[in-house]
């Protein structure tokens, strides 16, 4: 039976109120933090705002050195504070649940002899339980994800105490707009590759076997032998060993993505810089030769797969060890299902003041199953 429009608007927005608690609309959900000492953050704020109908007060300024880098006192004193000002001045600690941080906004706070390093949008996941009047979480380490794992779990404040943070980045403006556009388009539809090429450990294996089992049959390739699979078209997600594996030798798959794809890989370095490699570097797992390493790393980089086409991508800024890594048979049928990307790889994160990153638009969604 055909809905009139008056009736399809109604039905919307009971969904809305449905899926989030309350009625509120998506674009409302997201504060896009921008970096007013970088052009490109700006930039990239500006069309983001403009293109998903962000409202102009969640836009959050700040104002900080536009490196990759940042150190953990200068983090908490220019960033942390500011966008924590930001959402309690106008009234969205609990209405916004998604964070997105544009390139320009620094990336990483390095390792130190405090064991503190972590991802800066990592770090931010936890600001929602301090603005509440919890005490400032413990450095050294990690902090468990409330979220993860919870497969039937609607995201809701504050019965999950956090926010999901995503950064809009690529190795250049055109390459975060493209993944933008590619958002606002995507739809169900194509195959989720998964890789099995291994590099020799059981449960990073069987992560990647239960991903082929969760998803439905006719839309995985899933690939148990020695040799990588590049070269295939309408790809809507896909998970591997990447550069860890010793017979991937090529830096592209060749992957025709689909508007809406994402990426995942147990790569430990793989979020660490989105400055631009030469043209003929590849990359590998070979950390004996320096001659072979891009911004101090050998390994694959998360920018790639978004140059490449991908829509969203995982990433690491620093070493996050196998257990830490996006779990694949958790973030891919999550996504299949239609959760957003955002709540998609957070669910399928164990820890949180990490290294992890995630690549792309927290509102990106491929929608349900075509039935």
């Amino acid at each position: 039976m055909r809905m009139r429009p008056a009736i399809l608007v109604v039905a919307t927005l009971l969904g809305l109120a449905c899926s989030s608690g309350q009625t509120i609309a998506p674009p409302q959900r997201v504060l896009v933090v921008v970096n007013d000492r970088s052009p490109l953050s700006r930039a990239i704020g500006e069309y983001y705002v403009r293109r998903r109908g962000i409202p102009l007060q969640n836009v959050c300024h700040i104002r900080t050195a536009p490196n990759e880098e940042i150190s953990r006192a200068a983090y908490a004193a220019e960033i942390a504070p500011v966008v924590g000002q930001c959402l309690r001045k106008q009234g969205l600690i609990e209405s916004v649940y998604y964070l997105v941080t544009t390139a320009g906004v620094p990336l990483r706070i390095p390792v130190s002899a405090d064991n503190d390093q972590a991802s800066v949008d990592s770090e931010l996941t936890l600001l929602y339980g301090e603005l509440k009047g919890g005490a400032p979480h413990r450095l050294p380490g990690v902090i468990p994800n409330p979220f993860f794992g919870r497969r039937d779990t609607t995201f809701l404040h504050p019965d999950i105490p956090i926010y999901l943070v995503t950064r809009l980045a690529a190795y250049d403006f055109d390459g975060v707009k493209a993944m933008i556009d590619r958002s606002l388009v995507a739809a169900n539809r194509g195959k989720f590759v998964i890789d099995m090429a291994s590099a020799g450990d059981p449960e990073g294996e069987n992560w990647l076997r239960n991903t082929a089992a969760f998803l439905p049959r006719d839309r995985v390739i899933f690939d148990e032998t020695a040799k990588p699979v590049y070269d295939q078209t309408d790809v809507i997600g896909y998970a591997s060993w990447g550069s860890n594996d010793s017979n991937h030798t090529r830096r592209f798959l060749g992957f025709k993505w689909l508007p809406g794809a994402i990426t995942t890989e147990y790569v430990s370095t793989d979020g660490r810089t989105f400055s631009r490699p030469p043209e003929a570097w590849i990359p590998s797992k070979n950390w004996r030769n320096p001659a072979g390493f891009f911004a101090h790393s050998p390994q694959a980089l998360a920018a790639d797969y978004i140059l490449e086409g991908a829509t969203g991508a995982s990433g690491h800024v620093d070493e996050p060890y196998l257990a830490m890594t996006p779990r694949p048979d958790l973030l891919l049928p999550a996504y299949y299902s239609g959760r957003n990307l955002a709540e998609s790889y957070y669910l399928s994160m164990r820890s949180l003041s990490w290294q992890n990153i995630v690549l792309g638009d927290p509102l990106c969604s491929i929608g349900t199953p075509l039935r």
